[in-house]
């Protein structure tokens, strides 16, 4: 790999972790995701919040290719939501460098 498609992935990375953790329903969303897929019922019990931020969270996420539906899109019930190798990667970092605001966890 080249320096000039290292330093691209790296920014995008980092633009991603930027993008999740300016949202505590984000964060929660991913917090969630990190230990499995999940419905968005299980992550706003999980978060202890309503749904409605939940889903809000979920959407935003999916058009950043964070996160994606793993069940039909006909599906209206029992959506299951995972996280996608661009979140995963960008979760990673966030843990690793402590980038989490401790008032939302």
């Amino acid at each position: 790999m080249n320096s000039t498609s290292e330093t691209s992935k790296n920014s995008v990375e980092w633009d991603s972790v930027s993008y999740i953790i300016s949202s505590r329903y984000r964060i929660a969303v991913l917090e969630r995701l990190a230990s499995g897929p999940a419905t968005p019922s299980l992550i706003a019990d999980h978060a202890d919040d309503h749904m409605a931020h939940i889903s809000r969270a979920i959407g935003e996420l999916r058009e950043e290719s964070l996160v994606e539906l793993l069940v039909s899109e006909d599906r209206r019930k029992g959506r299951v939501y995972g996280m996608t190798e661009q979140a995963q990667a960008s979760w990673q970092v966030i843990e690793e460098q402590d980038l989490l605001d401790r008032r939302y966890q």
